[in-house]
């Protein structure tokens, strides 16, 4: 048995002291938890002791603390400040099955819906900044090439609401094939003549909303918008959550102040009944549609709809049916972490509308403001591009991208089908990769049994291919046809090319080699940065610029996960 004597209490109590001085800081910040949830009634929900019952004892009541804490740690302020930002893992997107190279002497007929969505590119930006490489689902290359406006010419009116441009040069990756690029312009109106527009703002003020990059960015995104409207717009403010209200009644556009005041009270919580607040916002469209005006309700949101009609294809249904009446939707795609992007997308193609996605306020600028015609004034609905190739002379083709926008080739005289919609201003890019007859480029082997060509077949041997396009305008049912030939000496030399092609040609190689460069050879993000430098061009925004940025950063990022 050991004998401790005074001497002996004494060091071990100067040991024990040194240690609690040097370790001072460690036992407060392990203290913090047990202290904090002490001192909150409510967040342990302890009732306080009644007269008849006896207060616990200390050792008991720090049971309970203990008990309690463990629970309720995740939940506390600083365990929230320290999760990650986001996991991309949990975000949705639509699978996405590439196009693949069809022989055009069985299936010469290429048919699609036009698409002016912008919305992955942006998203995949945010993605690269973070410094990770998107998942291949998330890169829609047509999205990426129409991010970009071209210097394509203005059509003279507004009875044929767009102009028509093709270009066809050798192909960057592969000298042995072509690219035929097909540019839609639309008649541009200016701010000033936009008819007067009744918009009702949808807006997720659910639980997953509340972070910087999403109601706060959404706020501020919106004040950007009413800096723009006057007094004969009508806006109108509808929230949802666990249910839809109208938290702004329709209001003038020239009332900012009573606006921006709406848009300042709006804070999040509950659940997300997105079926709920799409209804109520079309309702209230539909109240004070404007004849002859644009009517357009506008979903802002993580798309995170948890309540409710949840079902994918019943929200579509329900975008579809409200279609009908003269009303468009368009997305605007908030956050990180849980962002469902196959919903928006597809909900604004539902609702004959354009999806984009907004990371930054720059974002906004481009979307709500630079770009506010576009956004806001169709100028043609239902737009359907159909190409014949002619197989005398084209063995192969493949269209890259617009692998969700793909119709049947019936469809595209059937006016009940739906397609896509061009703003005012607008500028779309399709891209064909071509291969010839007896060229080396060829990737499928010729059939053994060939077809005998049919009598009732003429031969065009000056034509590359011929182009059939199809609209509506946008207050009518019946479509329009404009149709033309693309001759065979249509073909440039790459270095007479425009910019536009290049610059285009450089965004599609880059939407490529993200979702892994199936076609395009030993082509690399250092070939892409060579092209897209060369033919920046005029870059009055720095979206070209910056694009040259984003492919510098996924160039090291490649580098780094191959090593």
């Amino acid at each position: 048995m050991v004998k401790i004597t005074d001497k002996t209490f004494k060091a071990s109590y100067k040991s024990r002291k040194k240690f609690m001085k040097k370790n001072r800081l460690l036992f407060l910040l392990l203290l913090m938890p047990i202290l904090f949830f002490a001192c909150s009634e409510k967040s342990l929900q302890v009732s306080p002791p009644s007269k008849e019952k006896r207060a616990p004892d200390a050792l008991s009541e720090a049971s309970v603390m203990m008990k309690y804490a463990g629970k309720r740690l995740l939940m506390s302020p600083i365990n929230t400040m320290m999760r990650p930002i986001e996991n991309v893992n949990a975000e949705k997107y639509a699978h996405i099955m590439e196009n693949p190279i069809q022989q055009t002497s069985e299936n010469p007929v290429s048919t699609f819906s036009i698409d002016v969505d912008t919305g992955s590119y942006s998203n995949i930006r945010r993605i690269i900044k973070r410094g990770s490489l998107p998942e291949k689902d998330a890169v829609r290359i047509e999205e990426l090439i129409n991010y970009f406006p071209y210097d394509y010419p203005l059509p003279e009116n507004i009875e044929q609401p767009f102009n028509i441009i093709t270009e066809i040069a050798e192909s960057p990756w592969n000298k042995d094939n072509y690219l035929l690029r097909v540019g839609i312009k639309g008649f541009d109106i200016s701010k000033k003549d936009i008819p007067a527009a009744n918009l009702v703002f949808l807006i997720d003020v659910s639980g997953s909303m509340n972070s910087p990059d999403k109601i706060e960015l959404l706020k501020s995104s919106l004040k950007l918008l009413l800096n723009q409207l006057n007094q004969k717009d009508i806006i109108t403010l509808v929230v949802y959550s666990g249910d839809s209200e109208i938290v702004l009644e329709p209001t003038p556009g020239d009332k900012k102040a009573k606006i921006a005041n709406a848009i300042d009270r709006l804070t999040v919580g509950g659940s997300t009944n997105g079926g709920s607040g799409i209804r109520n916002a079309y309702a209230m469209a539909k109240q004070f549609f404007i004849k002859e005006g644009i009517n357009r309700v506008m979903l802002c949101t993580d798309g995170d709809f948890n309540v409710g009609v949840v079902n994918f294809n019943a929200l579509k249904n329900i975008v579809e049916e409200k279609r009908k009446t003269g009303i468009s939707l368009t997305t605007l795609g908030f956050g990180a972490g849980n962002y469902n992007d196959m919903l928006m997308e597809q909900l604004a193609d539902a609702g004959n509308g354009n999806y984009a996605y907004i990371d930054t306020i720059n974002e906004a600028q481009k979307v709500l403001v630079d770009e506010m015609s576009s956004t806001l004034q169709t100028i043609a609905k239902d737009v359907k591009i159909q190409i014949e190739f002619n197989p005398e002379i084209v063995a192969e083709y493949r269209l890259i991208g617009y692998e969700n926008r793909m119709l049947n080739r019936e469809d595209f005289n059937n006016d009940k089908v739906d397609a896509g919609e061009i703003g005012a201003g607008h500028t779309v890019t399709a891209i064909y990769e071509l291969s010839y007859v007896n060229s080396k480029g060829l990737k499928i082997d010729p059939l053994r049994y060939k077809k005998e060509k049919s009598n009732n077949i003429v031969s065009k041997s000056n034509e590359l291919a011929f182009i059939r396009i199809r609209f509506k305008q946008p207050d009518r049912n019946k479509s329009e046809k404009i149709e033309f030939p693309i001759k065979k000496d249509a073909v440039i030399e790459t270095n007479k090319t425009s910019e536009s092609f290049r610059f285009s040609a450089a965004v599609a190689a880059f939407g490529q080699l993200l979702r892994g460069g199936t076609y395009t050879g030993e082509f690399s993000y250092q070939d892409v940065l060579k092209l897209a430098r060369e033919s920046k061009g005029k870059d009055n925004f720095g979206y070209r610029g910056e694009f040259i940025n984003l492919v510098n950063v996924v160039k090291s990022l490649s580098s780094s996960e191959t090593n």
